[in-house]
Formats: C-alpha cells, structure tokens, sequence
C-alpha cells in the first residue's frame, strides 16, 4: 500500500514560486490551486516571523533558520500528501537560503544549503519585482528589490535549476504558469 502512495506522490508535480518579499507568490499560489482543484503550501516562514515579532518584535535571527527550514518542509510534505496532480509553494528552503545570505552575510549555512539542495521541483518561476511592494511587520526592504531579484536569481543560475521569469499582472502571470505546466 505505501509504495502505491509513493507513486502517487511522485506523480504530482511540484511548483515553486520564488523570489524578493511583496512579488506576488502567495496570490499565485492560492490562485492556481484554485484553479487545479489542488493543494497550495503557504510561507512557513511568514508565519513563524510573525508569530515572533508580535511577541518579541524581534526580526529573523540565525537561529531561526533551521525551524523555519524543517517548518517550509514538514508543511509541504503535509500538503502533498492531499495534492491532486499539482502542489504549489509559496516559496521554498531555497528561496530561505537565499534570505540567510542576504541578512546574514558572512555566516555560512552548510545544513540548510545541504537541505535546500536535496528538494526537488518540477518548475521554478521567479516573481519580477513589476509589481506593487506592499508594506508590513516583516518586509523591509523596498529600495533593494533589483538587487534582491537579481541574488535569487544567481543563487538559481549557480544550483543549476532551470526557471522561468513571472512578469505582468496577475491574470499575465497565471496564463503564463499554465501554459509551462501543462505543457510539459
């Protein structure tokens, strides 16, 4: 019985939206679920932070890497469990790697990078900073989108992990996504 799920499981294709904070990923996620009649993976780590800052106001620190990294993966292993042909992630440990170096800049993170790099998805669409940043507890950093667009998109360039640019509104970007995905 477990190796039938298994294959269940391999069979559902697994979608990553990655990219700067405020881009859009959590809409798109919700939206093609939606769409699929699917399951989405929400950002554990929006959550997580949130959760803290209320309590402490205290931003992301080096310590809490690690949790939210195990959090991102134990959520989406939940959600694909339930998904029906697709599971999309409003972002990944990937992406979390990348924030770690962006905040925490002469720190290396072997075991998250090592975690980051044994995931795999099926496609990768980086959301374009061509929309509107919104403000809240935990964003923070509106002058730097283009040169945080531009790391996430070298740390893809440098794991070798092909992907595809999201630009446009959101009904652009959805046409996009479902183009790339059914035709696969």
């Amino acid at each position: 019985m477990a190796k039938a799920h298994q294959r269940t499981q391999q069979s559902i294709t697994k979608v990553v939206f990655y990219g700067p904070e405020s881009t859009g990923k959590t809409t798109l996620a919700k939206h093609l679920a939606n769409i699929y009649n699917t399951e989405w993976v929400p950002e554990f780590a929006r959550d997580y932070l949130q959760e803290k800052y209320n309590n402490t106001k205290l931003p992301c620190e080096v310590k809490d890497l690690l949790p939210i990294a195990k959090g991102q993966l134990e959520s989406e292993r939940i959600q694909l469990e339930k998904a029906n042909n697709y599971l999309f992630c409003d972002t990944n440990i990937l992406e979390t790697f990348v924030y770690a170096n962006i905040y925490f800049p002469n720190q290396k993170f072997p075991e998250l990078e090592e975690m980051a790099l044994a995931q795999d998805y099926d496609f990768y669409f980086v959301t374009d900073i061509d929309v509107p940043w919104i403000k809240d507890d935990l964003r923070d950093r509106p002058q730097q989108r283009q040169e945080i667009l531009t790391t996430f998109i070298h740390f893809l360039i440098k794991y070798d992990k092909k992907f595809v640019i999201l630009k446009g509104e959101l009904d652009e970007r959805i046409k996009t996504v479902k183009s790339i995905i059914e035709n696969q």
